[in-house]
């Protein structure tokens, strides 16, 4: 086997992805599907991640959901046991799920700070925590968190989302610290997206003026694509980066070096 391939190697790897029916969530899954991996969508809409599986399968990949809402901490124990029935335990936890509700500082409610809060950044470590002692047991793990450039940026309505995405990035560091010592096998990294298409920032995307802004802030010249992702997911998820743990990854085309 050439070294290149046994450095990005994910067959036979299980892979589990919160918001794996849309979006970022849904554009990692399907490169890990294509990289080998046996994928297990979870999202809260049922017909979207039919139809997320449904891609999958169509390029004879492997593909299962589980539906869950994140924010509901006890539904997390159900969803790390419902995932390891089909193709066996997750050794890669894609924690994608996210919200903003972007409001201003004086119409945030107490509900609303908690429901961001719960699904961008505690769910992701409550989640993890489940499926850690299968990734012990396999000797090897790969977690990624999605972080944000509001992890190291303040901008205008995202109080509670620029909170939960700064607190992502450190998250992700104590996950390391707390997973990836004695030779676990674990790493625990982030990737940090530009502009992006998604549903989160479709409202953006009806700006032209402000679309062609945001690009013009980056080096590169442009926003992301979500082909972009699959370099940095497939990396994060294979033996390639298995140095490397606690990091923070920016995939934004050099918006936050500008």
């Amino acid at each position: 086997m050439k070294i290149v391939d046994q450095l990005f190697a994910i067959n036979g790897r299980v892979a589990l992805v919160t918001g794996g029916s849309s979006g970022i969530g849904r554009a990692i899954a399907f490169c890990l599907a294509e990289a080998g991996a046996a994928v297990i969508h979870v999202a809260r809409k049922e017909e979207a991640l039919k139809d997320a599986v449904k891609e999958v399968e169509n390029i004879n990949g492997k593909a299962a959901y589980v539906p869950c809402d994140v924010s509901d901490m006890d539904a997390l124990a159900e969803t790390a046991v419902k995932s390891a029935s089909f193709f066996g335990a997750p050794d890669i936890l894609v924690n994608a799920a996210g919200v903003n509700l972007r409001q201003s500082w004086e119409d945030i409610s107490s509900n609303s700070w908690d429901k961001q809060i719960d699904i961008n950044l505690k769910a992701p470590f409550f989640l993890a925590r489940h499926l850690i002692p299968g990734m012990k047991e396999k000797g090897w793990g790969k977690i990624i968190n999605i972080a944000s450039l509001q992890s190291e940026r303040a901008f205008p309505n995202s109080v509670p989302y620029g909170a939960s995405k700064g607190g992502v990035m450190q998250l992700t560091r104590a996950m390391a610290e707390a997973w990836s010592a004695d030779e676990s096998g674990i790493t625990c990294n982030a990737i940090g997206p530009g502009f992006f298409k998604t549903g989160l920032t479709s409202n953006l995307y009806n700006q032209e003026q402000v679309i062609e802004a945001l690009a013009r802030q980056t080096i590169i010249g442009r926003n992301g694509e979500l082909d972009d992702l699959k370099g940095v997911a497939i990396f994060l998820a294979s033996p390639a980066s298995d140095y490397i743990t606690g990091q923070t990854i920016y995939l934004d085309g050099g918006w936050t070096a500008k």
